[in-house]
């Protein structure tokens, strides 16, 4: 029983109200609720502040619900060990990244070796993909490495040299090449705080004693991209990353060293779960196929 008054306050919590989690969990509304309230008062805990037909969780309720997402995530561990013996024809592996480029290539081999695993994609800049590993809410993340994070396992897996690149009708356009001094109060489109290629950016600047104006920032790299080819600024991106469009040039900062690196990342405590070992060996065997191509 209380097992079920878990799972339904869990279902609760993830959705934010009791109708959308009858919908996910294909459990009546009425019941849900009564499954809730019974372990709040066996409890004598309340564990959702009700908001019209949403709800939010009180302090216990957050205490609660971190430990009921490594419950779900342990049954679904549980379910893949099971599933692996028979082949690895089902369950499912949920996947963030901060960016499609790095990742793409590993979920096309994985997905070929496993057919029948379903991978599940979101994607963010590298404090929201961290979030979503202490939260469960993905199993394994390719972003930059976290230094010195104890709860967390990084796989190095590339480095990536970031550039600016500028319209066409900027003076930068006509140089393959600029000093980061060259940069002092130029105009900038920034990606949010938070994002890698930002963070590396702006700590070269740092280094150089160089400011920059933003006027400009965005969540969204096709945002950032979009606002340099109609001149509103320049714009920083990895070299992996650049997308060549006939009004914008991207040029290189050839004496400031600015890079960023990617890191096939999951939680401690979970690399040992069969489906996140499977991706891994996947990222590491895609990642040595890369370097024996750059070295033909």
């Amino acid at each position: 029983m209380l097992y079920t008054q878990l799972r339904s306050f869990h279902g609760v919590a993830s959705e934010g109200g009791f109708t959308a989690a009858s919908k996910v969990l294909n459990v009546g509304q009425p019941t849900l609720t009564s499954q809730v309230k019974a372990l709040e008062a066996y409890f004598d805990v309340e564990l959702f502040h009700r908001r019209g037909r949403g709800v939010v969780l009180t302090q216990a309720g957050r205490g609660l619900f971190q430990l009921t997402r490594r419950i779900m995530n342990l049954e679904i561990e549980a379910k893949d060990l099971l599933y692996s013996f028979g082949g690895f024809n089902r369950g499912v592996l949920n996947v963030g990244a901060v960016g499609p480029y790095h990742v793409t290539e590993m979920l096309s081999q994985f997905s070929e070796l496993y057919p029948g695993i379903q991978l599940s994609v979101s994607a963010g800049n590298s404090e929201d993909m961290v979030s979503q590993l202490m939260d469960y809410s993905v199993d394994v993340a390719v972003l930059a490495h976290v230094e010195d994070d104890p709860h967390i396992h990084a796989m190095p897996y590339s480095r990536h040299p970031v550039n600016v690149f500028v319209h066409i009708s900027h003076p930068f356009a006509v140089y393959s090449q600029i000093k980061i001094q060259d940069l002092e109060g130029q105009r900038m489109v920034l990606r949010e705080n938070g994002s890698t290629t930002r963070l590396a950016f702006e700590e070269a600047l740092k280094r150089s004693n160089v400011s920059v104006l933003p006027v400009l920032e965005t969540g969204s790299r096709e945002a950032v991209w979009l606002a340099v080819t109609m001149g509103i600024g320049i714009g920083v991106v990895s070299d992996i990353e650049f997308v060549s469009h006939p009004d914008i040039v991207m040029v290189e900062v050839s004496d400031a060293n600015i890079f960023t690196t990617a890191h096939v990342n999951c939680l401690k405590e979970r690399k040992e779960s069969r489906l996140i070992k499977a991706f891994f060996k996947v990222a590491s065997d895609v990642k040595a196929l890369r370097g024996v191509e750059k070295n033909i």
